[in-house]
């Protein structure tokens, strides 16, 4: 399907994920040196904005070159370079770090089994994920991590934090966590293989699924089993009269994914638009014929990211289903995955996306046609109102009584 992954993986994430294929592959042997020359150039012919966040690029290529002595110095100088750009998306991965996600792309990583981000400063639990170590301990979405292994994260970053909490299975890290009014407590988890399973039909404790309605969690979509996954569900649903994806808390993933996907809904019509340095504009079409034409529903929030907007877009933009929950994150960037020597490797923003209607949701997010807050009182008691108005809205849709005004 179109010639998507010609060079390298095109990753859409807003988040660490703590738990590749066709990668870009810039591997010659090289000097520390010619390792930090290496990036400069990638990032000179491949960076998205040719300003480089209006500087003078140039003033990088040579900075360090009686400075850089050994890998680690080299590993030093690309991110302070790279961190003139102001872009949280494109980072250096050291060897290690590329491993992980690499292995995250594959399907495993060794770990606990959770996403973290920060918010407000603060280390938090975006979500833990299903049949993991951290999920058998206890943890919740909301958590804040005040400390690993005794050590405080106040100011820590998350690729820091994620350096810590993995490790090698059957080895343990004690996490110290607060929970909304509750004392912090500790908990000591044991790591393990991480299967990352993409795709979910369980459905939450408080809500009683209707049998002829199937439900779908999407918790992210960086496997590349993610597409295959769904498909699946889909073909053995055939008893079922509508559909509920439930994208809430994904923070992205390949773009080639969320592109897969939303073409098994669309019978023709564009899914997303990249627009790359050169102000090159590719507009990516669903192919004619779909997997299913029931009604769809899809709940977001803001912590929908990426990949999970690509796709929300895509439903909303040719009017195939409807959109309940809250404002998703907003992340209109598009980063390529680049191996390099010493195994290390580097995520470059290479394009920005556009829905198929043109809009550029970076930094605003995708609003749903159907606003719904999920307040503390109703997380402290268990009660999925999102959940249920999406229930609500495809009963309405199988009947043909609910009109989608955009």
């Amino acid at each position: 399907m179109r010639n998507l992954m010609k060079k390298s993986i095109l990753f859409l994430g807003a988040f660490a994920i703590m738990f590749g294929w066709s990668i870009n592959n810039n591997v010659q042997a090289a000097s520390p040196v010619e390792l930090y020359d290496n990036v400069w150039r990638l990032i000179n012919s491949k960076y998205v904005d040719q300003t480089n966040n209006e500087q003078n690029w140039n003033i990088w290529r040579h900075r360090y070159d009686n400075v850089i002595k050994t890998p680690e110095d080299a590993y030093v100088a690309i991110e302070t370079m790279i961190a003139s750009l102001n872009d949280p998306y494109t980072k250096f991965l050291d060897p290690k770090e590329f491993a992980d996600e690499t292995g995250s792309i594959k399907g495993s990583l060794k770990g606990i089994g959770i996403q973290i981000g920060v918010k407000d400063g603060k280390l938090m639990v975006i979500a833990p994920i299903e049949d993991t170590p951290a999920e058998k301990a206890g943890l919740l979405a909301d958590d804040e991590i005040l400390a690993i292994d005794g050590k405080s994260t106040k100011g820590i970053t998350v690729d820091k934090a994620a350096e810590q909490i993995r490790g090698e299975e059957g080895t343990t890290v004690t996490l110290l966590i607060k929970r909304k009014d509750a004392e912090p407590k500790s908990y000591t988890i044991t790591r393990a293989e991480i299967e990352i399973k993409s795709i979910s039909q369980k459905v939450p404790n408080d809500v009683k699924m209707p049998n002829d309605i199937a439900y779908i969690r999407l918790s992210s979509f960086i496997s590349r089993n993610a597409s295959n996954e769904f498909r699946t569900i889909l073909q053995n649903s055939n008893d079922k009269k509508a559909f509920i994806v439930d994208l809430r808390s994904n923070p992205g993933g390949l773009l080639s994914n969320a592109i897969y996907i939303s073409d098994m809904f669309l019978n023709g019509g564009a899914i997303v638009s990249t627009v790359d340095r050169d102000g090159y504009k590719e507009t990516q079409k669903a192919t004619r014929g779909v997997l299913t034409t029931k009604p769809l529903v899809v709940i977001l929030n803001k912590g929908s990211a990426s990949a999970s907007e690509i796709f929300s877009g895509a439903i909303k933009d040719n009017k195939r289903g409807v959109l309940v929950g809250t404002q998703s994150f907003g992340k209109g960037l598009v980063q390529e995955v680049n191996k390099l020597p010493d195994n290390a490797g580097i995520n470059i923003t290479i394009q920005k996306y556009l829905t198929p209607n043109g809009t550029d949701i970076h930094k605003k997010g995708i609003t749903p046609d159907v606003v719904v807050e999920l307040s503390e009182e109703d997380i402290k008691n268990k009660n999925d109102v999102q959940l249920k108005k999406a229930i609500e809205v495809a009963q309405s849709l199988m009947r043909g009584t609910y009109v989608v005004n955009r």
